[in-house]
């Protein structure tokens, strides 16, 4: 492995203007890191044999390093900004991120910075939560993570499959980097049910985070839809063992987490599985649409789901016009068997808190309300992530998190001594 990686490595043209950091003027649509890791001083580093060195600039700049190493959208940044990926192959710096970040998170060691009295709460411990969490405690805040599930990690534990993102990562992160570092993790705890943000104020937190996702799965809303055989991919991918899909499943939709959801059954005995997108090709990754179809997963386009029977779901056939707006195209509705169904479309906040804290505003899609720097419309009360900008990738979570960490501590700062 070490040599694979070393190989993959000395490929790097060490750039002046390193593209897979900054991303590439000419292709806007490739942003680089959204984190912007110094991937060629990472690799110089690694080079020389300073692992540690290495380890500690990348968990420096991303806590959840190991985490992105596994489950970044790395052809759409750091890889397919790569100066190689014109007339080749990009330096797969996935690959030596991982080795650099696995080996180091074995045994950095971390001690409780010196506490300055100042308590904080967390609601969530997904990727922005935990990444507050962490920043904060290592400036000495006294940090509770508050989560409604029984263990930490959010979306990196319950919304992405442990065969992509290994669970003892997740402990590894619990003990070294949350619990080493002093911060209290409170489980089992919906704050929003007996317990509301006035309490937390009550009880002398001076800042409050909000990292809470997005939980609640959208629905088609067809007919059929409430039926025994019918789920929903987040639902599913939450605890896939509860569920009896039989033989031949249907997964309505073609993003990112339906492929998720598709490989998982095929892993838990589905025999045959197909995703219906609506339009021509997969909004999912070419990385994670190639898997899927290495594993068996089948594929139907342009096809828009009209109802769901006991029998399977009936499909139209569709067209897109130059606004692209889709057609149906006339006489050709036809059923589609199978033993189930999983909805897999996105999914938004489910708005506990909203609906139990005065003052604390939301859009019209149930996403908390912020600046630039995460103040929400309740002094004291910071988000990002998921609950801020819907469904997105674990690094911008990352990125935005280390912005409103350092928000939250100049409004802390700034409050009156008591």
């Amino acid at each position: 492995m070490a040599l694979h990686v070393m190989d993959e490595a000395n490929r790097c043209l060490q750039c002046k203007k390193p593209f897979c950091r900054d991303g590439n003027p000419t292709k806007p649509e490739k942003d680089g890191c959204p984190i912007r890791t110094n991937i060629p001083e990472v690799i110089r580093l690694f080079k020389e044999n300073k692992l540690d060195e290495a380890g500690k600039l990348l968990f420096d700049n991303n806590p959840l390093s190991l985490v992105c190493s596994l489950v970044c959208d790395h052809e759409s940044q750091c890889e397919g900004s790569c100066v190689l990926n014109h007339k080749g192959v990009p330096v797969h710096f996935s690959t030596i991120e991982h080795y650099i970040s696995d080996l180091y998170s074995q045994k950095m060691q971390v001690v409780p910075a010196p506490s300055n009295g100042i308590r904080v709460g967390i609601i969530g411990s997904g990727p922005a939560g935990i990444t507050i969490a962490i920043i904060l405690s290592q400036m000495g805040y006294q940090v509770t993570i508050f989560e409604s599930k029984e263990k930490i990690g959010g979306v990196l534990r319950y919304g992405i499959p442990a065969f992509r993102l290994p669970h003892s990562i997740l402990e590894n992160i619990e003990q070294r980097q949350l619990i080493d570092r002093g911060v209290k993790i409170r489980p089992n705890t919906l704050i929003g049910g007996a317990i509301g943000l006035d309490d937390l104020f009550n009880d002398g937190y001076k800042a409050i985070f909000v990292g809470t996702g997005v939980w609640k799965p959208n629905a088609l809303k067809i007919k059929g839809e409430t039926f025994g055989h019918v789920h929903y991919g987040i639902n599913y991918l939450n605890s896939p063992d509860s569920f009896r899909l039989g033989k031949r499943v249907i997964v309505i939709g073609a993003g990112n987490a339906a492929m998720d959801v598709a490989r998982t059954a095929l892993r838990k005995g589905v025999e045959h599985l197909t995703c219906f997108s609506i339009t021509s090709e997969v909004a999912a990754s070419h990385y994670e649409f190639s898997y899927a179809q290495l594993e068996g997963v089948h594929f139907a386009y342009n096809k828009r789901p009209v109802e769901i029977t006991d029998e399977g779901v009936i499909f139209i056939d569709v067209t897109q016009d130059e606004a692209g707006d889709f057609i149906d195209v006339a006489g050709t509705q036809a059923l589609h068997l199978a033993d189930s169904v999983i909805v897999s479309i996105s999914q938004g906040p489910q708005n506990n808190l909203v609906k139990t804290t005065k003052g604390l505003e939301a859009n019209q899609r149930g996403l908390l309300t912020t600046d630039d720097l995460g103040h929400t419309s309740r002094a004291g009360v910071f988000a990002s992530g998921d609950v801020v900008r819907g469904a997105r990738t674990v690094v911008e979570a990352v990125a935005h998190s280390k912005v409103v960490a350092k928000a939250m501590h100049e409004y802390m700062q700034s409050l009156p001594k008591a």
